[in-house]
């Protein structure tokens, strides 16, 4: 049963990880063609992976026939039509379970858990969009760096692959090290205060409401966040411009393009895409110009945006929705994770902000004292999530994050978690109304005058973002019902339970 081969695969790929410079990981995608890069993948996995050559036997395609790219685009797959189908051996290459050395498991948030396997060299491509942040961003090369883990630990996916691709790091010669209380909060406050000092930055990677709740309550208990130099790398949920200047303000961040980055992570096959202090600076200035970002998406809510590398993870759209391949240890060929979104290629991107006048080179050139990091050609993702997080009232579509821009302006964010359930309702004469159920901070009284400035500032950003609701909708039927609910409210706020922002 022992495998040579393993030891030779993990070898080579760990020798090329630590002696290929970043530069030349990213430069990678120039020099093979997209569709070269998907069809060499295509056919290894239509050759050696049990499941898919039986998935394409029940499709009537036979893969000696896909030829170009356009034959590759025949067959998409899914959870439903494809992983819940076969038994994870046959879903890995050769039918070998045992050649894959982890296991995680997704949140089932969609339905049933599931598990995927993978393998070291897995994680190893993953870890270059770990380098990409931790270089670019936060010039970590050159920076004693703490990283503290606050994502949560064991089977899910989040807390042990970032873990080991940190580590991959300090491998490769960065002066990185690691912990991992996990989302132990007092954990953390306790790690920060005790040895965030013996380094010149920290880093805290987690989701970041759970984040923004860590340094809330350091600043509660008098924590001076602005001593330990704080970065932020996040994952798992959408956030808007204004809370990223609400956190770094408290955390004493002085550049968001260089202080933050976003993943667009999976357990289905790791990290798909991450923020750059390019795709920062551009989101950043869309933030301020929804016109101009309606323009690009199409919509009246601003996605995550982020770069990706065709190298690695191949992206494609089909009716608004997000495909991707990509080798893990269920290798995924046009895989539909139901997220929706588009890309976007980098000269089309450059292209179109200087229509609107905005050069972002230029501005992160204007940031720093120095030649910027963080600016290579690589397309764009941009991601709004699932499309069944909306609910539509007189024909608008209202999303969770326009809500949340109004949760985060003047004294408010003092006041609320930032946890809201958004749902369309009918009074007793059966007229419909928008009611927002907002989440009140520990220790924090509920009032008249906090639920009023809380309406008054929803509605102005309903306003200011969603066009569709500032036109379809009647003024006289724009104002929110907001009703303020005690932290842990029982019916909309249950401890432990994995947070809906709408409810149909």
């Amino acid at each position: 049963m022992y495998d040579k081969s393993q030891r030779t695969r993990a070898m080579r790929a760990f020798e090329d990880f630590v002696s290929t410079p970043l530069e030349t990981l990213l430069q990678k995608h120039l020099n093979l063609p997209s569709p070269s890069i998907a069809l060499n993948l295509f056919y290894d996995v239509a050759t050696n992976v049990p499941a898919y050559k039986a998935f394409l036997a029940a499709q009537n395609i036979d893969p000696t026939a896909i030829q170009t790219f356009a034959d590759f685009q025949q067959a998409l797959i899914n959870k439903e039509n494809y992983i819940s189908r076969y038994s994870l051996a046959q879903l890995c290459r050769h039918g070998k379970l045992e050649a894959c050395d982890m296991i995680a498991a997704s949140s089932g948030s969609t339905g049933k858990p599931t598990f995927w396997p993978r393998f070291f060299t897995d994680e190893l491509q993953i870890a270059t969009r770990f380098e990409q942040i931790f270089h670019d961003s936060f010039y970590t090369d050159t920076r004693r760096t703490l990283a503290v883990i606050c994502f949560s630990l064991g089977t899910w996916v989040g807390g042990m692959f970032t873990t080991n691709c940190c580590r991959y790091l300090a491998s490769k010669g960065y002066p990185l090290t690691v912990i991992t209380p996990g989302n132990n909060k007092e954990e953390i406050l306790r790690i920060v205060q005790e040895i965030g000092g013996a380094f010149e930055q920290v880093v805290l990677l987690g989701y970041p409401p759970f984040l923004k709740d860590v340094i809330d309550t350091g600043i509660a208990r008098g924590l001076e966040w602005q001593q330990y130099q704080i970065k932020l790398v996040m994952a798992g949920e959408v956030f808007s411009e204004e809370w990223r200047s609400l956190v770094g303000e408290r955390v004493g961040a002085q550049n968001p393009c260089y202080n933050f980055a976003s993943l667009y992570g999976t357990a289905d096959a790791g990290v798909l895409g991450n923020e750059t202090p390019l795709s920062i600076c551009i989101r950043r200035f869309l933030a301020e110009n929804p016109d101009a970002a309606k323009a690009l998406f199409g919509e009246s809510r601003l996605p995550t945006l982020l770069q990706y590398d065709p190298s690695s993870r191949l992206f494609e759209v089909e009716d608004n929705t997000l495909l991707f391949s990509g080798d893990n240890g269920i290798p995924l060929i046009r895989y539909n994770i139901m997220d929706t979104g588009g890309i976007i290629s980098y000269d089309a991107m450059l292209e179109f902000l200087a229509e609107w006048g905005f050069d972002p080179v230029e501005n992160l050139r204007s940031q720093t004292q120095q030649l910027p990091r963080g600016i290579h050609p690589l397309p764009f993702v941009y991601v709004f999530g699932r499309s069944n997080f909306t609910v539509s009232y007189f024909g608008a579509n209202i999303y969770p994050e326009n809500v949340t821009v109004g949760l985060e302006q003047g004294a408010i964010p003092e006041w609320v978690t930032g946890k809201f359930v958004l749902q369309v309702k009918e009074d007793v004469d059966q007229n419909r109304f928008l009611s927002i159920v907002v989440e009140l901070a520990p220790g924090v009284e509920s009032s008249e005058d906090k639920q009023q400035a809380i309406t008054s500032s929803i509605l102005s950003q309903l306003l200011r973002l969603n066009s569709e609701f500032a036109n379809y909708v009647s003024p006289e039927y724009q104002t929110p019902q907001v009703t303020l609910a005690p932290m842990g409210d029982s019916e909309y706020f249950p401890i432990g339970v994995k947070h809906r922002y709408t409810r149909r």
